[in-house]
């Protein structure tokens, strides 16, 4: 199982009250709705190996460099050099950020990221090749891209909750977008992404974007078809894909999530008992999660 981490603490901290904080008043809501999450999705999927994969870099440079609107609405901060920029959160998840790295290594619960890439990426990469049946839980139709039913990958969609995820196959990618997996990508460079601030094809929408993969397979073969005077290519969509070369150009490798990052060797097996008991115990009472704390610890004691 694996975790795209902040998709889930941010759905935490806009979904559990304000009002719960710790001893200290320091709120802790997107804490303990990460816990609860995580006993959630354990206790029904009973996974043998769990990471929360983590946005070392929320905006990488190099994407940023092919695509300067890529996510530039989020940016609240440009920091100098070789540092991610600051992205917007609110105060009160910031300083919880610190609490959930801490609550999760005294748990044992492995959490992998990777400099100048996204958790995307991270779980583009665990998911390629990793010999078993793998779930990943996110509210990133990105991650749709690597929806493989051969393979036994899957994504437990959390758009509209963890309690009332959808589990996404081909056939569910296929009968939403009228596009196989595999073609995802290019779907969603052809028809832009708002939230991401990729623009996408000027006047092409999911259902011209979908009928031209139909037609001719993948991006590649659209292009072709754009460029082939004697092809079947209508002309509005013709003089679209022709006028949007620059952007295609660069888009494909934007909207890709990589699946070959050096991530070196970890042991994601999920533990049964916590790593740190004497830790755990000092973070719970420090920041009032004795309830999850202990919710957590039984689910995992119990597979």
């Amino acid at each position: 199982m694996l975790l795209d981490t902040a998709s889930l603490y941010f759905r935490a901290f806009f979904g559990v009250p304000d009002s719960v904080q710790a001893p200290d008043g320091t709120p802790v809501n997107a804490v303990r709705g990460l816990l609860d999450f995580i006993s959630r999705l354990v206790d029904e999927y009973q996974p043998t190996h769990l990471v929360c994969c983590w946005d070392n870099d929320w905006r990488p440079q190099w994407r940023v460099d092919l695509i300067p609107s890529y996510k530039a609405h989020r940016v609240v901060a440009v920091r100098p050099g070789d540092t991610p920029d600051i992205e917007e959160v609110p105060d009160p998840l910031q300083v919880q950020v610190p609490v959930i790295l801490e609550v999760l290594e005294a748990f044992g619960i492995a959490v992998v990221g990777a400099d100048h890439y996204e958790a995307d990426d991270v779980i583009g990469t665990l998911a390629t090749g990793a010999g078993m049946p793998v779930d990943i839980v996110t509210g990133d139709r990105d991650l749709f891209q690597l929806v493989d039913d051969a393979a036994e990958v899957r994504v437990l969609y959390t758009a509209r909750g963890v309690g009332k995820h959808e589990k996404v196959t081909e056939h569910t990618v296929v009968e939403k977008y009228a596009v196989l997996p595999q073609q995802y990508a290019d779907f969603a460079t052809l028809r832009g992404d708002n939230s991401d601030g990729l623009p996408g094809v000027a006047g092409v929408g999911d259902k011209t974007a979908a009928s031209l993969l139909l037609s001719y397979g993948d991006l590649a073969g659209v292009r072709a078809a754009a460029a082939d005077p004697d092809s079947a290519l209508g002309p509005g969509p013709r003089s679209k894909i022709i006028a949007a070369a620059d952007y295609l150009d660069v888009a494909p490798t934007v909207v890709a999530v990589a699946r070959d990052i050096d991530l070196g060797e970890r042991n994601h097996a999920l533990p049964s008992d916590p790593a740190d008991t004497e830790a755990l115990a000092a973070l719970a009472e420090r920041w009032g999660l004795s309830s999850p704390v202990e919710r957590l610890t039984g689910v995992l004691a119990a597979r």
